[in-house]
């Protein structure tokens, strides 16, 4: 295994957090290794990343595939470096009145945010926990801690990845291995946002939505938090933000 490089791992790097954590931990040095389904989608990022003089490597993996994650983390470890990051970012954000929602939608969206965190989290504790250090962190939303209607079966699968996260920090935290939550409450800076919700997005002129950087830069401060004073969950909100 190479040792002399350092790895961080994004699951779920889209063109927006996502894609902000890779370049984010990229630039602090870390080989950074960026997943999503289709490795074509990732190519725009990695040649961000490079462009900004970072290491990339994207990988094509469905996280809520166990042969397929277990192989991603032995192919980390065994052709990047050890794993020191591992970032869990998937959304699944759908909205479907309780009549209509079904059971195929339900259990998709579970499948994506919520059992695709714990494979994301079992097999970086498996590798992480021999060293007796690691970071990993799980993206939630304002779903994480109340339900809305119409998003039963968004707000149960982050409520999950919330217990889930909150039990592997209990768990992990005596073995050198940060586990932390951030809980993202509100409008991020997206081309999604842009299309759909045009005067939402016109607050970014006053910093009145997520900046996909900022919240990149809460991720960094999570991983190189001194262990003596350890944050488990972070809110991340715009200053005008009704909560």
């Amino acid at each position: 295994m190479p040792e002399h490089q350092k790895a961080a791992l994004v699951i779920g790097a889209g063109d927006a957090t996502g894609g902000a954590i890779a370049r984010r931990f990229a630039r602090e040095g870390y080989a950074t290794i960026i997943v999503r389904r289709h490795e074509a989608e990732l190519a725009p990022l990695a040649e961000a990343i490079r462009a900004e003089g970072g290491t990339a490597y994207p990988i094509g993996a469905d996280a809520r595939d166990e042969e397929q994650m277990v192989a991603l983390f032995e192919r980390i470890e065994k052709e990047i470096g050890p794993l020191e990051v591992a970032a869990f970012n998937i959304g699944a954000n759908v909205n479907f009145p309780i009549t209509e929602t079904t059971a195929r939608v339900f259990r998709k969206v579970w499948e994506m945010a919520c059992f695709a965190g714990f494979l994301t989290g079992r097999e970086a504790a498996r590798h992480m926990s021999p060293r007796g250090r690691g970071t990993i962190l799980f993206t939630g939303a304002t779903a994480s801690v109340r339900g809305g209607a119409g998003f039963a079966a968004f707000a149960s699968a982050k409520h999950g990845l919330r217990a889930l996260a909150q039990s592997m920090a209990r768990e992990l935290g005596p073995k050198g291995i940060h586990v932390a939550h951030s809980i993202i409450d509100g409008a991020i800076d997206t081309a999604w946002i842009a299309e759909n919700f045009p005067e939402r997005h016109a607050l970014k002129e006053q910093d009145g939505i997520l900046d996909p950087d900022a919240i990149a830069d809460a991720y960094w401060m999570l991983h190189t938090q001194h262990r003596s004073a350890w944050t488990h969950e972070l809110d991340l909100r715009p200053w005008m933000e009704k909560f």
